[in-house]
């Protein structure tokens, strides 16, 4: 599982001003991000607005981050949803070719309880030819996979390899790292608490600000994963303010702002997420800038 240690990409969809994928930008990111030495990119996530990409659209972008890769990093799909057998269909008509783990969301809205949860991700990990990062993120799905939820999904599935912690709970990112077996990963899901969780014994992070600054994003994680803390701090603090307004107006308008600044992307989102404010993005502008 070494090739999930380290930073993972949150990749946007870059779209043109007419709402459609703009590709040529895909591949640049692409390559932005290889570049940068992140370790894996995650594609169909949050951050890639994948839930207002139609089923010929998502393909579509998979395929093109996959040619674009052209191997040399490993590419984890997101892939979950609020109805336990959709996921699994989606799951049965997939084509995993280049595909190296997936990343499922817990189940959003539905609330369920803990053995829902548990039962969902049962069924996932028996349905998947690939291994299953779990993905937790109470803050978008209302409800929280608990330590003990997680560490239970760790014990029974050998193909649930991680989890992506996005609670924002040092204390329970803390339980699970200290009670997992040693095959499995935490991964923070908050940028800002990457190094913290890291330096508690964590594994790396999946990244929304590493999409604009994937060199001095991952170079900060492998000091940390490597004991460089002062070196890893450094970097920390180095990024923290554009970390910090990244998120001041929404994900991901936040980072396509930067994105744009750098001459990679649009700003465009599509609804119901609209580009982030203007007073945001004069900051994210001036500190793009003076970077």
């Amino acid at each position: 599982m070494k090739q999930f240690k380290g930073t993972g990409v949150a990749i946007v969809t870059p779209f043109r001003e007419d709402g459609s994928i703009d590709f040529k930008c895909l591949d640049k990111l692409v390559n932005h991000l290889i570049d940068g030495k992140v370790e894996y990119l995650v594609v169909l996530g949050t951050t890639g607005e994948s839930v207002t990409l139609s089923k010929d659209e998502k393909n579509a972008v998979v395929n093109a981050v996959i040619d674009a890769a052209e191997g040399r990093v490993p590419i984890v799909l997101g892939m979950g949803g609020n109805s336990t057998q959709s996921v699994l269909n989606s799951i049965a008509e997939q084509n995993f070719e280049g595909i190296d783990a997936i990343l499922s969301v817990s189940p959003y809205y539905n609330k369920p309880s803990q053995g829902g949860i548990y039962e969902h991700y049962k069924m996932i990990a028996g349905a998947s030819p690939v291994p299953v990062i779990l993905y937790n993120v109470p803050g978008r799905t209302s409800s929280n996979i608990t330590a003990e939820t997680t560490l239970r999904l760790a014990n029974d599935f050998d193909n649930i390899i991680a989890v992506k912690e996005a609670s924002g709970n040092l204390e329970q990112c803390m339980e699970i790292i200290k009670n997992k077996p040693r095959r499995f990963l935490v991964i923070s899901g908050d940028d800002t608490l990457t190094l913290p969780i890291v330096a508690a014994g964590g594994d790396g992070v999946i990244s929304v600000t590493a999409n604009a600054f994937p060199e001095d994003f991952s170079e900060m994680v492998r000091r940390a994963l490597k004991g460089k803390m002062r070196g890893a701090r450094e970097l920390q603090y180095k990024l923290f303010d554009i970390m910090q307004w990244h998120f001041a107006d929404g994900n991901p308008g936040g980072v396509k702002a930067s994105l744009n600044a750098l001459g990679i992307c649009k700003e465009k989102v599509r609804l119901p997420l609209v580009p982030v404010n203007d007073e945001v993005r004069k900051k994210i502008r001036e500190l793009v800038k003076n970077y």
